[in-house]
């Protein structure tokens, strides 16, 4: 918000410089993010009288006036403003004064072979706006000529952009920030008055207020206002709109917007007229409810706003005038014709604001105000504020006011009990210096800030114990004892208490689930694949989903129950960009519903796919599919870098993979996950290379095994100094048998001489029984103590051979 130090003056006495006060309100927790000096802008400029203006003999642009700013002679002044002419008060640069805003020094000069002694400014000259058609004129009684012109434009002030904590709804207004700084300083508080209005009670039509939806709407209060005359705001006024940001429109608009600045209480004010002409009746019935479907209507800014059911209403005899605490509409509108008014003050719900707000796309001040919270205690007060400026600056009767409210106790007061052993407790010690005194905080200080505040601090029977009521206006976020202690804080100086560390200090520190993850995402990152990062929102498809109950769209409904498909679509996504083939993982968690219940559990995920290669001429240009043991490769360099030994079986239960090249792992008996090749319907449905490859494994399987004593440290075996000896075998085996439990069964059968076992040749085709391929393993042998002979090889070998034949029924080609 934007902060006249000039305004806020008149409500708080200021001695501090801008500077001063600035720092003081950001180390209270309100973000002073910058001062605008204004004063500066038109240093030098003075009020001056055009007592004559003739045409410029060389320029028809150009005409050359006669100033008059007070001193002896008048000033030769060449100006170019198509509106310069005789008899009118306007802005004058003497020679030497500098315009900040255009970066400009006026020094005498010639125009056209006229001598021109100083500039006759424009409001854009001055900073005051981004354009100008010409000079500015001035319309004063009595003006004293060269005097300074910055009081007359509101150039004499200082602008802080502060910015308030979303729990300090009060803040946001020029009452709240002046009761914060007299807290802050001790200095005096001057709260505009805001007497009763006088109701007049003549005949007049009829105004009703009802209230549908006591929730989201608690009190509505209508005031009816006869035989207004709009017109410009006073100078005054339209100078402190400005200085806060708000463009002046008319005096009756610009009383409500100036009440928003003053109490942070909005207000909305109806043409009483196009009322009754809307709704075709006489008698206005004013009434809050939610929009049905299908109703639309045009708000002010112009836009027809189709309305849905969380979009809190204003409506005339149930028709929409208002979208409820965000913008009114353009059929109701105030006008330069409006005689009569209703003018609408209220409270709305936050919730209730926040979520209509959202649903259109659609922030306002007011919605601003309406989400963090409006004091309610003020809003009597502020609505006969507005109705007296209304009276005052553009006339009429305020002839009638109705108010509805809920049947609910609307009680803006709250005691809290406060200890202070528990303030020193939690706040610590004092930056006492040299002038001594306790280490903490004393009751009678603590009693004083909270006084400073607004609270009524009165003690109990219980020693260092205070019931402290907290005041209206600060009722929505002084909730809780320790609210009354962080405030005690905010106004002593968090600067001057102590920095205290805790007495027992340790170094930081992995903890073994995490070093393991990182030792994951680490393997993976090695095996060539780069980490990805999705959402773990998706759209609701499936009936095991836990579905969101106030989703932000409808593609982020549910949160996701696996991870393949998001690494799918990001593959599908990187292709169309021409980004190349995505080969990564992540690491994430998925969600599902177990009947009624809610589980969850981490996963590591990944797809691969697309030529591996970089330079593709041995190939002709041509891309090269990655093969299933291609892809196997690069996942078993993960599962080797971790220290994991991981099995390999057939799996057809996955539909989305292809039935014969999907493989459930396994790990030490327990089900890791699995990987698989993508169906090839699904391939051409995402429009993907031939082969594409994918896997999913349970993170807690991967880290229990990891946890485990024998993997945690990494143990060292010392090479043999001696040469290993290997042999071949070869035979026919049923394809169905799994290659991995023939190594298995070879491992065991050839015993501790058995270094390694390997496949390094399959073949199916000619000359190969139906029903069976061809296999080819390399078995490595090799002692630690000696070289092996024929006589400590061939017995082992023979185990193998035998149990090939006895367990799996293979034909032994050699």
């Amino acid at each position: 918000m934007r902060i006249s130090l000039k305004w806020l003056q008149e409500l708080v006495d200021v001695a501090m410089s801008p500077e001063e006060l600035a720092e003081t309100l950001t180390m209270a927790g309100f973000e002073v993010e910058e001062i605008e000096d204004r004063r500066p802008w038109a240093s030098g400029v003075v009020l001056g009288k055009i007592i004559a203006c003739e045409q410029h003999p060389n320029a028809d642009k150009l005409r050359v006036c006669q100033v008059d700013v007070g001193s002896s002679e008048a000033l030769n002044i060449v100006c170019g403003a198509p509106n310069a002419r005789a008899d009118i008060y306007v802005p004058v640069a003497v020679v030497g004064t500098y315009l900040s805003t255009i970066d400009l020094k006026i020094k005498p000069a010639k125009l056209r072979g006229v001598p021109s002694e100083g500039m006759i400014c424009s409001l854009a000259e001055l900073g005051l706006s981004k354009e100008s058609a010409g000079i500015h004129i001035f319309d004063l009684e009595n003006p004293e000529l060269g005097s300074d012109i910055r009081p007359l434009l509101g150039l004499d002030d200082v602008i802080l952009d502060l910015t308030a904590t979303a729990n300090r709804a009060d803040a946001l207004s020029m009452v709240g920030v002046a009761r914060e700084v007299a807290a802050l300083t001790g200095a005096s508080l001057r709260i505009p008055a805001a007497n009763g209005v006088a109701i007049e009670g003549k005949e007049s039509p009829g105004l009703a207020v009802e209230i549908s939806e006591p929730q989201g709407c608690p009190i509505y209060i209508g005031t009816a206002i006869e035989g207004v005359k709009i017109a410009a705001s006073p100078a005054w006024l339209q100078q402190r709109l400005q200085a806060a940001g708000v463009r002046p429109i008319n005096n009756v608009v610009d009383v409500t917007n100036y009440i928003l600045l003053e109490w942070g209480q909005p207000l909305h004010a109806f043409d009483r007229d196009r009322l009754q002409s809307f709704t075709g009746t006489q008698d206005i019935n004013i009434g809050v409810r939610f929009a049905s479907s299908g109703e639309s209507f045009k708000t002010l800014d112009g836009q027809n706003r189709n309305l849905q059911a969380q979009n809190l209403l204003i409506t005339a005899s149930d028709k929409p005038v208002a979208l409820a605490g965000v913008m009114g509409g353009e059929d109701t509108e105030v006008h330069e014709g409006t005689q009569n008014l209703v003018l609408e003050a209220a409270i709305f719900d936050q919730a209730t604001i926040r979520r209509s707000a959202r649903a259109q796309g659609l922030r306002s001040e007011a919605s601003i105000r309406y989400e963090r919270g409006v004091n309610q205690a003020a809003l009597t007060t502020a609505c006969n504020r507005a109705v007296a400026l209304i009276l005052e600056l553009a006339g009429g009767t305020a002839t009638v006011q109705k108010t509805a409210r809920s049947g609910e106790d609307l009680s803006f007061s709250r005691s809290l009990e406060l200890r202070l052993d528990r303030v020193n407790l939690v706040l610590g010690q004092l930056k006492r210096g040299e002038t001594g005194g306790s280490k903490y905080l004393e009751p009678e200080e603590v009693k004083n800030i909270l006084t400073a505040l607004g609270c009524e601090v009165v003690p109990t029977e219980k020693e260092r114990v205070w019931n402290v009521t907290v005041p209206p206006y600060r009722y929505r976020d002084l909730e809780r004892e320790i609210d009354l202690i962080e405030e005690a804080a905010r106004l002593h100086g968090y600067d001057n208490f102590c920095d205290t560390l805790p007495s027992k200090t340790e170094p930081g520190y992995l903890s073994p689930e995490y070093a393991a993850i990182r030792n994951v995402r680490s393997a993976f990152r090695a095996a060539g694949l780069t980490e990805l990062m999705h959402y773990s929102l998706v759209k609701t498809e499936g009936d095991n989903q836990v579905v969101l109950a106030n989703p932000l769209f409808v593609e982020y409904s549910a949160l996701r129950t696996e991870m393949l498909s998001g690494l799918i679509d990001a593959f599908q996504y990187n292709l169309e960009q021409g980004n190349g083939a995505l080969n990564g993982f992540e690491v994430g968690r998925i969600f599902w519903k177990d009947g009624d219940a809610m589980k969850e559990a981490d996963a590591v995920a990944g797809i691969i796919g697309g030529d591996p290669t970089v330079w593709k001429w041995q190939q002709g240009g041509r891309d090269q599919p990655l093969t299933w043991f291609e892809a196997k490769g690069i996942l078993e360099s993960a599962f080797q870098e971790l220290g994991l030994s991981v099995e390999y079986q057939s799996d057809s239960s996955n539909t989305r993979l292809h039935p014969g090249r999907t493989a459930a792992l396994s790990l030490n008996g327990k089900h890791l996950g699995v990987f698989g090749q993508l169906h090839p319907q699904l391939q051409q449905e995402k429009d993907l290379p031939e082969q594409v490859y994918v896997f999913q494994l349970d993170l807690a399987v991967l880290l229990g095994e990891l946890g485990r004593s024998n993997n945690l440290t990494r143990k060292f075996a010392g090479y043999s100094s001696f040469p290993a000896s290997d042999r071949d075998i070869a035979f026919f085996a049923p394809v169905e048998v799994p290659v991995v439990e023939m190594q298995s069964a070879m491992k065991k059968a050839a015993g501790s001489l058995l270094d390694s076992v390997e496949l390094f040749d399959e073949y199916r085709g000619d000359n190969v029984p139906a029903g069976q391929r061809s296999l080819a393993f390399r078995l490595v042998y090799r002692a630690g103590d000696r070289t092996l002979s024929e006589t400590d090889v061939e017995p082992a070998q023979q185990k193998v051979r035998d149990v090939l034949v006895e367990k799996f029924g293979v034909s032994l080609r050699s």
